[in-house]
């Protein structure tokens, strides 16, 4: 079972959306259901819920990285008022910062995928999963999904928040978590 007290990702992000005016509570925003296809969850804009797809998910890192990469599109949900569901550029933008800062392009990941490369394969992977997350969820033109991710790519990518860098690993995010408690000392005490 997933717990956010064990997981820096999710308390990084939850921790964030309190600070943002947006608490998240267990009981109310997620969701374990049975899902169509291979989609692994989601998240609802018009609830703010995240929904955990229980048939599809394989194991508990896979469940910790679902999790947060729909905890990302409820924070940019929080604080950017996204308009889902008439801007594809929007959409394309969270997309990216959760492919992004989820580790859905980890090494390891991308290894288990089978796909390798070197140079700047974190930016491709990235934009793969960001095409092939709006192609899920958008009746949108390849051509369309392709140039949304392409307008909004450079902006989204280099957005880090909360994290304030890209978590590669579980130890990066327990940093970023330990930034994101101390980021106020250093002007209350000016």
């Amino acid at each position: 079972m997933f717990t956010a007290a064990e997981d820096p990702y999710a308390k990084l992000l939850m921790d964030a959306m309190k600070s943002s005016g947006c608490t998240v509570y267990k009981d109310r925003h997620f969701s374990c259901e049975e899902c169509d296809g291979a989609v692994s969850g989601g998240f609802d804009a018009a609830s703010s819920e995240i929904v955990l797809c229980q048939n599809n998910i394989q194991n508990q890192s896979h469940m910790n990285r679902v999790v947060t990469h729909e905890l990302i599109h409820a924070y940019d949900h929080c604080r950017a008022h996204v308009d889902w569901f008439n801007n594809v550029r929007h959409l394309a933008c969270s997309e990216i910062r959760a492919a992004n800062l989820s580790g859905d392009c980890s090494l390891g990941n991308e290894l288990n995928r089978f796909k390798f490369g070197f140079k700047e394969h974190h930016k491709v992977c990235v934009r793969d999963r960001a095409l092939r997350s709006i192609l899920a969820v958008r009746k949108v033109s390849r051509e369309a999904a392709e140039k949304a991710v392409e307008d909004v790519f450079d902006t989204c990518f280099n957005d880090h928040e909360p994290f304030g860098r890209i978590p590669h690993s579980k130890r990066d995010a327990k940093y970023a978590y330990r930034d994101f408690q101390n980021r106020d000392r250093y002007f209350a005490n000016l």
